[in-house]
């Protein structure tokens, strides 16, 4: 029961502590009734757990998905950001035929390259380097063209 405290104490996660206060509720003598109102759970839940805590103890209260493995390692991903950084900017197919050239990797989704540039600190949706409003030659020039259509 000492192992099952500090498992309780230290986790991060609710269902893990859900599944935890179920075994400790059962061993603390509650019914399956009040363990179902007050966790809101139901009686297979509690048996489930139960079972599992005394077949396989607090690790079989854990939590057995941890995720799928990403595409690129993350060694492969730091070089990536360096050679992002080291661009003005970069288009959205650039990065893919780098990515997929170098390392070999094609992402399912695009949110995955927008990302990738998110995280180096460009924009997808940015094509110029600069700010034209910040270049006063480029928005004289500008108003200019606009003033001669009117």
């Amino acid at each position: 029961m000492d192992a099952l405290q500090q498992f309780i104490a230290t986790t991060n996660d609710a269902r893990e502590l859900k599944r935890a206060m179920v075994v400790q509720m059962r061993q603390q003598g509650y019914s399956y009734a009040e363990i179902e109102s007050l966790l809101q759970v139901s009686e297979s839940f509690i048996v489930k757990w139960q079972r599992l805590f005394q077949t396989q103890g607090v690790e079989g209260l854990k939590l057995g998905y941890w995720g799928t493995q990403g595409y690129l390692k993350p060694r492969d991903k730091q070089a990536v950001m360096e050679w992002l950084q080291q661009q003005d900017t970069c288009q959205l197919e650039e990065l893919v035929t780098h990515i997929e050239a170098t390392y070999g990797v094609v992402f399912q989704s695009k949110q995955s390259y927008y990302d990738l540039l998110h995280q180096a600190g460009l924009s997808w949706k940015k094509t110029q380097a600069r700010r034209p409003q910040k270049d006063e030659a480029q928005v004289a020039q500008k108003n200019t063209r606009l003033w001669s259509y009117s």
